[in-house]
């Protein structure tokens, strides 16, 4: 096995109760005066009040202006609010959307360039001020990871900040920040963390670190998403739900993700699809097309999806993969076609050319596919249907 390192997190906190932690890691990384970074929603749903009521002793300001996908222009009012009420640290409250501006604003805030500067792999010159990530979603596992994905609305592409500096110094995981979260938004993050795993364990940067915890968020993710899609208030669920995601997100951390985030950027971009919902549609059309690079594997994905797999060739237990993704994600209500978010089939080329110049994702698929490949998948899910 060749060498190999594992990113996370400084500290992680999970568990039933576990926001509580925040005011003691807010006075252990020296912070006087933080600034939270959520939005209205996270607000008006009282999740705020859940940890700041634990911050009585400490002074802090808010910036609630996070948007889905958020923009570069985001950032910047961030980076403004922080310099301006002489804030020393962050607290993001919120899905990845929240964590990301976080993320983003904390190496932003003492740098004199453009943001753009910082777009791609080890380009930001330092670490920036502490975080603590706390998620309000079960599926971006952006808690634990390096990356920051931003909407750039002048080309109209999400593009990625890629740097350990922006690895948060502390993720609080607890099961009751989730609780709010709308049908919809549970059931697209959910499945945005299957992907997670999925992708990772496929990864060709894999290793046994990232596929243990792959594998078994899968299997988490595959009992515990259909119970806190119909009861929100299935604590048991919500908390495996929340932990399944930050192993998914630890493993794809470290392996990486491939075609189908790479493929969703270009949803995002041109569509503003919301990131969970694009990643969830294309995944059982990507494996499909992966599907002669990886049969084994994805033969072991289906045993963590509850398959029976014993007699099967590799061909059938790799189908059974792709069937049982496809029931999963019909269970939970996602669309099964691009024609359900008025795509026109006039625009499949277009995405298809954007999606094959993200090479940093689609270097690390175990099929390197072709700009034909890709448009064929776009029309495999436009037409809502795999091909055989």
């Amino acid at each position: 096995m060749n060498q190999q390192q594992f990113k996370s997190a400084y500290k992680i906190w999970t568990g039933s109760g576990s926001t509580k932690q925040v005011k003691h890691e807010v006075e252990r990384l020296k912070m006087k005066k933080p600034l939270i970074v959520s939005d209205r929603i996270i607000a008006d749903a009282g999740l705020l009040e859940e940890v700041c009521d634990h911050l009585d002793t400490v002074s802090y300001g808010t910036f609630l202006e996070v948007q889905p996908e958020p923009a570069f222009a985001v950032i910047e009012a961030c980076k403004r609010v922080f310099l301006e009420g002489d804030h020393d640290g962050f607290i993001a409250i919120g899905g990845g959307s929240a964590i990301d501006t976080a993320k983003a604003a904390s190496v932003y805030a003492t740098y004199d360039g453009d943001l753009s500067d910082f777009v791609g792999t080890d380009l930001v010159p330092k670490k920036g001020a502490p975080l603590i990530a706390i998620p309000t979603t079960a599926g971006t596992g952006s808690e634990v990871t390096n990356i920051a994905i931003l909407s750039d609305k002048e080309a109209q592409l999400k593009k990625g900040i890629a740097s350990d500096f922006l690895l948060p110094d502390v993720a609080i995981v607890s099961p009751e920040m989730t609780r709010t979260a709308p049908q919809h938004v549970t059931a697209a993050s959910g499945i945005d963390a299957m992907v997670h795993g999925i992708e990772a364990y496929l990864s060709v940067n894999a290793s046994p670190l990232t596929d243990a915890l792959a594998l078994q968020s899968i299997t988490m993710i595959a009992r515990s998403l259909p119970k806190a899609y119909t009861n929100a208030h299935f604590l048991e669920a919500r908390e495996e739900m929340a932990t399944a995601s930050l192993m998914a997100g630890m493993a794809f951390g470290n392996a990486g993700v491939g075609a189908v985030h790479a493929l969703a950027y270009p949803l995002g971009g041109r569509f503003n699809m919301a990131h969970g919902v694009s990643n969830a549609l294309l995944l059982p059309f990507v494996m499909e097309m992966n599907k002669p690079a990886c049969l084994e594997r994805l033969g072991d994905i289906a045993t963590a999806l509850g398959e029976k797999t014993t007699g099967l060739s590799l061909n059938e237990a790799a189908d059974r993969a792709i069937l049982a993704m496809t029931r999963l994600c019909a269970q939970v209500n996602i669309p099964a076609s691009l024609k359900a978010f008025d795509i026109e089939k006039s625009d499949l080329e277009a995405m298809a050319d954007d999606a094959s110049k993200i090479d940093r994702l689609l270097k690390n698929n175990p099929r390197q596919l072709t700009k034909k490949e890709i448009y064929e998948i776009y029309q495999a899910a436009y037409e809502g249907r795999i091909a055989r």
